[in-house]
């Protein structure tokens, strides 16, 4: 059996799953001041005892990193930076709260300039007095040679807390956007790793001795020890547990959309011949630029408990939910009441949706039945006219899915999948705008949940090989080894497949899930004089993200 557990702005839904199929699912509101509270009874809703002893796996998509980010509820950083020469610092993302100091390695991973130690004695005097032990270190060129975040790392052990080092966020070269991700990774550090030593310690209490996993925005899976480390992986793990749930229901044979239409917002995605969409650059969240692998999606404010009302003599529709549906007790009209006076959904207390849109009918001088129609023909245009835009700006552009680069792609949708609470309700709506036909999957109500449950474990590796001077670096962790001078890229590519193994199976994933992937593969030829003296060969492998085939059979901690 597994466990799934997705926590949305809206509701916290979780399912408990045996050969694919759910036993028992449940929805409870979430609580975004007891995340933890939330988890216990959306657990305690579908499993029993006798079902704990049977637990295999269970795996948690959360939104509390991403809230953390978005209400600018981070954590003071000590954030280090050494840019070295080419770069002003005002140019840098976080200018005004990093600390420059000197040490500098070229882009071959050798020493330019050392690090100054008198420097770091007054940087961590400083630190001391204004009780910063959250540090983040980054280098321009660590991924190279991560000798430099060592040495200041080692520097500051006596006295910080934790420290994220630069080179092991990613090990794809991009200064600016691995000084954000790794500043973002020490900024939720504490948060996430409160969160998680309440969920190892309810586990326990519950006697439910198994693996926990978190999502990752890719849409795999990161065990919870994993995840101390790299709490910036986890964010916007959301909308991902969607894309991961609907997957078996996209057509393989052309490209598909979904729309996930929650209480608050609606997500948008899109899939190329059955595989989704990756931001290929790295995630972007409240102006962040990360290095974070994740898929491509794109969120509007708006969602069935929307706030709806009457501005300038137009309907407007979002970007505020003030709370649940006028039909559930909620405090103003929502396109949930909406759909209720249109009859298309029979739920809530019929009567106070009516209430809700004589409010609004008053006001336009319509009849209640006219104004339910006109927010629902509102809240089906806006969201088409966004799938429509995100259609648009993929084609301007390369289409990157988590598989392959796609030469030459152009996206033209032929398939709507929607799930959420809303979904069976507006998406034949929706489809006809867009001119394709519409599914709402079985269960779509928690496909978040049953997305996060089904997904694989992915890791990434990153690796630089030198031929001339013989050696061979794992960039996320800086290990390096011996190799000949006639290494070949297959070599380097054997050598990078082994370890990546060892790496997934170490953060909790099965044999039979590992697929390893040549995600990026050059070699430039080294210079010297008029004569080449060397290859320099970059390599970039990652385990095929996807669904878990089977259920695990062991319970190795993770």
């Amino acid at each position: 059996m597994i466990l799934g557990i997705d926590v949305g702005g809206t509701h916290t839904d979780s399912v408990l799953m045996q050969d694919r199929k759910i036993i028992r699912k449940s929805k409870v509101l979430t609580d975004k001041n007891d995340i933890l509270g939330c988890v216990m009874r959306a657990t305690q809703a579908v499993v029993t005892p006798d079902d704990i002893r049977k637990l295999k796996r269970i795996v948690l998509s959360t939104t509390i990193s991403t809230n953390a980010v978005a209400q600018n509820q981070l954590e003071p950083v000590g954030l280090i930076v050494m840019n070295g020469p080419g770069v002003s610092p005002r140019d840098l993302p976080l200018f005004d709260q990093a600390h420059f100091i000197a040490g500098y390695m070229n882009h071959r991973g050798i020493e330019a300039e050392a690090i100054d130690e008198e420097e770091l004695a007054a940087l961590k005097q400083q630190f001391g007095n204004d009780k910063i032990d959250n540090l983040a270190i980054i280098g321009k060129f660590s991924t190279r040679n991560p000798v430099h975040e060592q040495e200041v790392s080692a520097f500051f052990a006596d006295q910080a807390t934790h420290v994220s080092l630069g080179h092991h966020q990613s090990g794809v070269l991009n200064f600016p956007r691995r000084i954000a991700t790794t500043y973002l990774n020490s900024a939720i550090w504490r948060l996430h790793s409160r969160m998680i030593a309440q969920l190892e310690s309810y586990l326990h209490e519950l006697g439910a001795d198994v693996p926990l996993f978190i999502l990752k925005a890719d849409g795999g899976t990161i065990g919870v020890k994993q995840s101390r480390l790299f709490p910036v992986q986890t964010i916007l793990s959301g909308p991902a547990a969607t894309i991961m749930g609907v997957l078996p229901f996209v057509s393989k044979n052309g490209d598909s959309v979904s729309i996930d239409i929650g209480g608050t917002t609606t997500d948008i995605a899109l899939f190329a011949d059955g595989a989704p969409l990756l931001e290929p650059k790295g995630v972007e969240i409240e102006g962040h630029k990360t290095l974070i692998r994740g898929l491509l999606t794109h969120s509007m404010a708006l969602g069935g408990d929307s706030h709806v009302q009457v501005v300038d003599g137009k309907l407007q529709v979002g970007p505020e939910r003030k709370g649940a549906a006028m039909a559930f007790d909620g405090p103003v009209p929502t396109p949930t009441d909406a759909l209720i006076v249109l009859g298309r959904a029979s739920i809530g207390d019929k009567a106070k949706a009516l209430r809700a849109m004589e409010g609004l009918a008053a006001e336009l001088k319509q009849t209640p039945q006219q104004v339910a129609q006109a927010v629902i023909d509102t809240m089906c245009a806006s969201i088409a006219a966004k799938v429509q835009q995100m259609i648009a700006e993929v084609n301007s552009k390369p289409v990157y899915t988590i598989h392959e680069l796609l030469e030459g792609k152009t996206l033209n949708p032929q398939q709507l999948i929607a799930v959420g609470g809303p979904a069976p309700y507006v998406a034949d709506q929706i489809g006809e705008l867009l001119v394709m036909p519409a599914v709402v999957p079985e269960n779509s109500d928690v496909i978040n949940a049953t997305g996060a449950a089904t997904a694989r474990t992915t890791v990434e590796l990153n690796i630089l090989a030198d031929t001339e001077s013989q050696e061979l670096t794992f960039a996320e962790d800086g290990k390096k080894v011996r190799i000949s001078s006639r290494t070949t890229v297959d070599d380097v590519v054997d050598i990078g497949r082994e370890r990546l193994i060892e790496i997934a199976r170490a953060a909790g994933a099965q044999d039979e899930d590992v697929e390893v992937e040549v995600a990026d593969c050059q070699s430039f030829n080294v210079i010297h004089g008029y004569s080449t003296t060397g290859k320099n060969i970059r390599v970039r492998l990652q385990i095929k993200p996807g669904l878990i085939k089977h259920e695990p059979s062991n319970t190795a901690q993770v």
